[in-house]
Formats: C-alpha cells, structure tokens, sequence
C-alpha cells in the first residue's frame, strides 16, 4: 500500500489511539497468556496456547495494518465551506422514495463505519453527495438499483 490516504485529522487521532492500545494492553495480555500456556507443559496439543499465537498474530496484523495507514496518511482539515458538502461534512438526507430521513458524516475511505453513520468519500453515495449543497437531488446505482437522495442539511 503506497497511495496516499485521505484521513481527517479525528479519524487520524483515533489510529493513533487504537495502535498504542494495541501495543501497550492487548499485546502484553496475549504475551502473558502464551507464557501461561507454555508453562502448561506439552504445546502440541494445548489448545490456549495456539489460540493465544493467532490473536497475536492477528492483533500485529492489525497494528502493522495501522502504522501503513498511519504512514501513507494525508490528513485533511475537515473543509466547511457553506454547506458544500466535503470530507468532515455532516450531511442529513431523505430518501425520496421512502421519505425516510438519515444522517451520515463524509470520512476518509479508513474510517468509514456506516453503522455509526460514517461514509466514506470514495463510496458511491460518498461520490455522489461531494461538492453538493442543500436542496439538491442526486440519484446512486447500487446494486439494489438506482436511489434518489433529497439533501436536506450539511454542516
């Protein structure tokens, strides 16, 4: 991974915290419980002592994953310009044919988490909502087939 990464600076700040508690707590705990394991005896056959090698390998995974974020990261001052939609943007939407209302928060493509209401950029409702404003209507494919948006606010 050697393209540069869009990243708001919140999102930026919560890598960093999520690798130093990778680091600092959950690592050590997975180390301890390997030790304990070990001195269990016979390792061939100790089923904590492999389940305790794959969390660690998954948490390193996880902290080298971080650090390429963190190292390949532009981090990008949340751009409110009269409510235009933009990374950082917070953006209110109806879905015409439901009149159903959602809110969503344009992030980078790293800390998108539409279950907290966070969408990336590089999304297709991302793509479509950039440079938007109040009042606009926008149409997206998606797989379920084409969805009409009302933007309703951006802050």
């Amino acid at each position: 991974m050697t393209d540069q990464i869009t990243i708001t600076q919140s999102g930026f700040e919560e890598l960093q915290q999520e690798v130093l508690e990778l680091k600092n707590v959950k690592i050590p705990k997975v180390i301890e419980r390997i030790a304990n394991a070990r001195e269990q005896g016979d390792l061939s056959e100790n089923a904590d002592y492999h389940s305790a090698r794959d969390e660690r390998d998954i948490l390193q995974a996880r902290i080298n994953e971080i650090e390429e974020i963190l190292l390949n990261a532009k981090v990008t001052a949340s751009t409110k310009t009269a409510g235009i939609v933009n990374i950082g943007s917070i953006v209110t939407l109806e879905i015409v044919s439901k009149g159903k209302k959602i809110t969503y928060q344009m992030s980078g493509e790293y800390e998108s988490n539409p279950a907290e209401g966070k969408i990336s950029v590089e999304s297709p409702v991302g793509k479509a909502l950039l440079k938007k404003s109040k009042g606009e209507v926008i149409e997206v494919k998606t797989p379920a087939g084409t969805i009409t948006y009302k933007i309703l606010e951006v802050k």
